[in-house]
């Protein structure tokens, strides 16, 4: 890979192309570096509002750093993100977000109901105590995810699908539009996933947008609607039957894609309804 030295000035809003102000979370010309080497290219994306929306890759693809990088939690090299047609700074009391459970620090002395209350932080207030109606919409998220008679037990006594069910729950609490969840089926049981999907396809059903990183591409067609398929550059976005194709598989993932066969069954059980 070659040094990337970035000297342009980043685009402005007037610089990019239009996008739809319906759009949940338009992305122009984003470039991300490490060290001076890119990480992310030259990313031009604009996601379907109420849809269930899978990121794929292979390792290293950038995938976390797409999330992260429109969040504004790590720096932009270039590039202009806008959801619904404003910076995050407008709109982040309309986003959620659900980080890698490796990326939490579990040994905090902190319970369950106390993790889900921090998502309700910007209704109550920073400082200020947690009233008995925002505890009781804490538990009712709780509940919505199966981990309700958790509530008082520490978050480091939990297991690791419970752990990113609590952090599931969190999201909730905030009552957002948008999601974004980087991996939230990683290292978790089949009940646990499960759980996670009927939870995902709920927030659909209210006109949520969700955006996941995901890696299991055999449930792709099963769980997802759209697909934005990346390996440092975009390869191809758009809905999953149209774009989580053969061809952009292997554009994508090359020749190391051990999992073609299966995935393609997927989508031909998808395609038959089954």
């Amino acid at each position: 890979m070659k040094e990337f030295r970035h000297t342009a000035e980043p685009k402005t809003l007037k610089d990019r192309p239009e996008h739809s102000s319906e759009s949940p979370l338009s992305v122009h010309s984003m470039t991300v570096a490490y060290q001076q080497k890119p990480v992310l290219w030259d990313m031009e994306y604009e996601a379907q509002a109420q849809s269930l929306i899978a990121i794929v890759g292979p390792n290293g693809a950038g995938k976390s750093t797409f999330i992260k990088a429109c969040l504004k939690l790590i720096p932009r090299a270039t590039g202009v993100v806008e959801f619904w047609g404003k910076p995050y700074e407008q709109t982040r009391d309309r986003i959620g977000y659900v980080p890698q459970r490796e990326s939490v620090d579990w040994d905090f002395p902190i319970s369950v109901l106390e993790v889900v209350c921090m998502g309700r932080y910007r209704m109550i207030g920073w400082f200020k105590s947690v009233s008995p109606e925002h505890e009781e919409k804490a538990r009712e998220c709780l509940s919505q995810v199966g981990m309700e008679e958790f509530a008082d037990r520490q978050i480091n006594q939990l297991s690791g699908g419970q752990q990113q069910r609590v952090f599931l729950a969190r999201a909730l609490a905030q009552e957002a539009e948008l999601y974004f969840m980087d991996e939230p089926f990683a290292g978790v049981d089949a009940a646990t996933e499960r759980s996670i999907v009927a939870v995902l396809q709920k927030l659909k059903e209210q006109g949520k947008t969700v955006i996941a990183v995901h890696h299991d591409l055999s449930t792709v067609p099963e769980y997802f609607d759209n697909v934005l398929m990346m390996n440092t550059r975009l390869i191809a976005h758009g809905s999953v039957e149209e774009c989580f194709t053969e061809e952009n598989l292997r554009r994508t993932y090359g020749g190391r894609l051990s999992l073609l066969d299966e995935v393609g069954e997927a989508i031909a059980r998808a395609g038959r309804g089954e």
